[in-house]
């Protein structure tokens, strides 16, 4: 069996399978709250915000990961090269945002490719092009100034993306409230516990919305607590 051997700082692993087309889209419909509950409150992704415009994108697929020297892409664009339709390119660009990594050039690459969208602790540039929506892009913040394109880099590595660990084909779902990665064998269990979540907040939602909530739900773990109620 041989190994391949890269130049230090450099690796370029295949593309890890991540969960069925079945499961992904039945998770385009989860709210990343509702799933980010249903895992115990973990932390997502910290400090991205959404460039894509006004438009509520829903991002969610397979983690094609890059890692990238801070201010340089040239991994970025092999990394285009091997990705599949619907994946989700996260860069861990070590929170540097003094350079951007990726602007309106590698967006029109990740529109001929069909990316399902770019997470990036990093930064990016042409905001414009990007505010035009079509593709989710969450970045840690922009700049004028473009990147180079020298290495090193590695790609379907694991990665920490803004403090979250992402596996090569973890599922990353975004919107409007953050990001947060899914491991990829605990996908299909997690869904049923997400429809059961969002069925318990809809019979909250209505008794608040009917002044009908029962105040033992609160008042009780305050008396719990030492508070007489």
């Amino acid at each position: 069996m041989t190994t391949t051997q890269w130049p230090a700082g450099y690796r370029i692993n295949p593309r890890v399978e991540g969960p069925s087309a079945e499961l992904i889209a039945a998770f385009r419909e989860i709210p990343v709250a509702v799933a980010g509950d249903c895992m115990g409150r973990c932390i997502g992704a910290r400090g991205l915000r959404g460039y894509h415009g006004d438009l509520a994108l829903k991002l969610c697929g397979p983690a094609f990961t890059v890692r990238v020297r801070p201010g340089d892409n040239l991994m970025v664009h092999k990394a285009l090269m091997m990705v599949e339709p619907g994946d989700v390119l996260v860069i861990d660009g070590g929170a540097d945002v003094s350079q951007a990594v990726i602007g309106g050039l590698v967006r029109t690459t990740a529109l001929r490719v069909k990316l399902g969208g770019i997470v990036i602790d990093g930064a990016v540039r042409d905001l414009e092009e990007l505010a035009e929506g079509i593709i989710p892009v969450f970045a840690a913040g922009h700049t004028h100034r473009g990147p180079s394109k020298d290495g090193p880099g590695e790609i379907n590595v694991p990665v920490a993306c803004a403090g979250l660990a992402v596996l090569p084909g973890d599922l990353v779902l975004g919107d409007a409230d953050g990001v947060i990665a899914i491991r990829a064998e605990d996908a299909a269990a997690l869904l049923p516990l997400t429809h059961a979540h969002l069925a318990r907040e809809a019979s909250i939602r209505k008794t608040n919305q009917e002044g009908t909530a029962d105040p033992e739900r609160f008042n009780a773990s305050l008396r719990a607590k030492g508070l007489p109620v």
